[in-house]
């Protein structure tokens, strides 16, 4: 190829990437009355982003079965093992809940529960869902419409029955034949006693 050709093709490309950008640039123009992300093709497309949830879920139950003078271990049990213990702060557990899906509010709770003695003195945080509000909000899928009932009515079973042409009709279900009694012989299912 000769190099009067090759700079022919390589302005020609240039004018087209230029041509290209111009044209981007201009649809803003164009569409003022409608919003960025309608009209950049860039913000059609988004990355997927992982589910993170670090922490204990704590629910509005757990923490309604707390009582000031419970032992550790009986909140432990309530409420599980708490996600920060401090060895500056060993009366005070901390139970943090983190949530962060693609396309919901990032939610973060917190609970902080305080001893003294080795007893639940007194507990603080945010007010906390209970487990059906919280599974509700988690349910971020598209909503679908009414499932149609997968019966035929009487009408449209004798509907189907006129479109059928004369010669394929459906003979009456018979009950199965039953079964003749074996005559083969079995060995036993125990072993004889002696």
């Amino acid at each position: 190829m000769s190099a009067k050709n090759r700079h022919g093709i390589q302005t020609a490309l240039t004018v087209l990437a230029c041509s290209a950008l111009a044209a981007c640039g201009s649809i803003k123009g164009m569409t003022s009355g409608l919003s960025d992300s309608k009209i950049n093709p860039v913000n059609w497309i988004t990355p997927y982003k992982i589910e993170i949830v670090q922490g204990n879920f704590v629910s509005k139950e757990q923490v309604e079965l707390l009582k000031p003078g419970m032992l550790r271990a009986q909140v432990r049990e309530v409420l599980g093992t708490p996600l920060l213990t401090s060895v500056f702060h060993a009366d005070r557990w901390d139970y943090v809940f983190t949530l962060k899906r693609q396309g919901v509010q990032p939610q973060a709770l917190k609970l902080t529960v305080f001893f003294k003695n080795d007893v639940l003195e007194r507990f603080e945080g945010d007010a906390m869902p209970s487990e059906s509000e919280f599974v509700s909000r988690l349910d971020s899928r598209r909503k679908l419409g009414k499932v149609p009932v997968l019966e035929l009515t009487d009408e449209q079973l004798k509907a189907a029955e006129k479109k059928k042409p004369a010669g394929t009709s459906t003979p009456p279900a018979t009950p199965p034949a039953p079964m003749a009694p074996s005559t083969a012989s079995y060995p036993p299912l125990e072993s004889p006693t002696r």
